[in-house]
């Protein structure tokens, strides 16, 4: 293996006016690696540390990689590399969507993600070490993983780790585009990588909250309400303070309120995961009036979670549609769950015309012959050699011959 520091770590950009020339040179590229460093073990929202910036070579300018310190320079003006015609390349780039929706005030135009796009050859939510491994055979340094990237000044192996994160990524981003194209799976990465850009990346609808609690599913009748005004107040706390939800209360807190609503300050002290810390201030008063809200609330007010659930009759064919799903993603050499998800099968074996199975390259590689399976046009098999089959049924059921009766057993019984 070779290693990755082979090049002079830069130093971070830390004024604005270096931001500036940095900018002015993105915006003629027609792509850019990028990655970002962020905590928010402490806080709701993520507080970034470091971007990580890497362009190929143009117009007579050298291929490089520069490292910009949010903690000495305002983000917001990359806004403009984003919005421009360069497409961002990331890996895994759902959280860093985040953060640069939050720092810049929008996410990028255009967005190719190499751990999404190598779902599409086999490997399933692959490390970009990994990925850097196979493709590149780099071994990317792991040293500064979990290091502390808000204390300043960073030390030289920091920056070396980070920039490591984008040096290659865009000779990765070939690399997979190759492999892609020789399969003819280029433009399924296309749509998943869009797919990925344009959903939402920030906090969800704080009325949803309670999904989150482990058994939200099981609650019932007023408990539901409760449930979903009091995980409401908690996540809208949770952002005006910028503290982890735990923090303001546990879940285990949440559950017990939804179970047993308090009606006063002296029964919200008995709850069962509180401590005093949970309800000073105005805490008390904004869970109870929470609970309160949540009492009150009609059936159609109350956002019900999703269900996997599938009809009666049906429900024999989720274990049978799944494990042909699964083998489909081995012959195919996708990421079974890039393909789809229990919930994907539930919802398609309930005839939601929106679900992903019904749409796009899943439904070319998987959608059409499963509704076959599911409406009995087609049969699975054992192959013989381990797997599984898909073929056309025969409409012939197989029925067991009579056993044979020895000999001696002939006319036994009769008088």
């Amino acid at each position: 293996m070779v290693s990755t520091a082979a090049t002079p770590v830069p130093e971070p950009i830390t004024d604005a006016s270096a931001l500036t020339d940095l900018i002015s040179m993105l915006l003629g590229v027609e792509r850019y690696g990028l990655d970002t460093e962020f905590h928010r073990e402490r806080t709701y929202w993520p507080r970034v540390a470091l971007v990580q910036i890497a362009w190929p070579a143009h117009g007579g300018i050298p291929a490089g990689t520069a490292l910009v310190d949010p903690l000495a320079v305002d983000l917001a003006p990359l806004a403009e590399v984003l919005a421009g015609p360069g497409t961002m390349v990331a890996h895994a780039a759902e959280q860093d969507l985040e953060v640069l929706e939050l720092a810049c005030g929008r996410g990028p135009s255009r967005l190719w993600d190499t751990q999404v796009a190598a779902g599409f050859l086999g490997h399933g939510s692959a490390s970009l070490s990994a990925l850097s491994s196979r493709y590149l055979g780099i071994e990317v340094a792991k040293g500064d993983r979990l290091t502390d990237w808000s204390r300043r000044p960073l030390s030289a192996s920091q920056l070396s780790y980070a920039a490591s994160d984008v040096d290659r990524l865009l000779d990765l981003a070939d690399a997979i585009e190759a492999d892609l194209a020789r399969r003819g799976r280029s433009e399924w990465a296309a749509e998943e990588c869009e797919t990925v850009r344009v959903r939402s990346h920030g906090p969800g609808d704080p009325t949803k909250a309670w999904w989150k609690l482990r058994d939200a599913r099981q609650l019932r009748a007023a408990s539901r309400g409760v449930a979903q005004e009091v995980a409401a107040w908690r996540e809208m706390r949770a952002r005006t303070v910028d503290i982890p939800i735990r923090q303001v209360l546990p879940d285990l807190a949440v559950q017990a309120i939804a179970h047993n609503p308090p009606r006063n300050a002296e029964a919200l002290g008995r709850i069962r995961g509180l401590d005093p810390r949970h309800i000073r201030g105005s805490a008390a008063e904004g869970i109870l009036a929470a609970v309160e809200r949540g009492r009150h609330l009609t059936a159609e007010q109350i956002a019900v979670p999703p269900t996997d659930e599938v009809p009666r009759e049906l429900r024999p064919a989720v274990a049978l549609a799944a494990a042909w799903l699964a083998q489909v993603a081995r012959n195919e050499e996708v990421d079974a769950a890039l393909l789809a998800t229990r919930s994907d099968l539930a919802a398609y074996l309930r005839g939601d015309p929106t679900v992903r199975l019904a749409r796009g390259w899943r439904a070319a590689m998987a959608g059409t012959h499963l509704r076959s399976l599911v409406e009995g046009g087609a049969a699975l098999a054992f192959d013989g050699r381990g797997g599984l089959l898909l073929e056309e049924r025969s409409g012939r059921p197989l029925r067991a011959e009579p056993a044979s009766l020895e000999p001696d057993q002939v006319g036994a019984g009769e008088d």
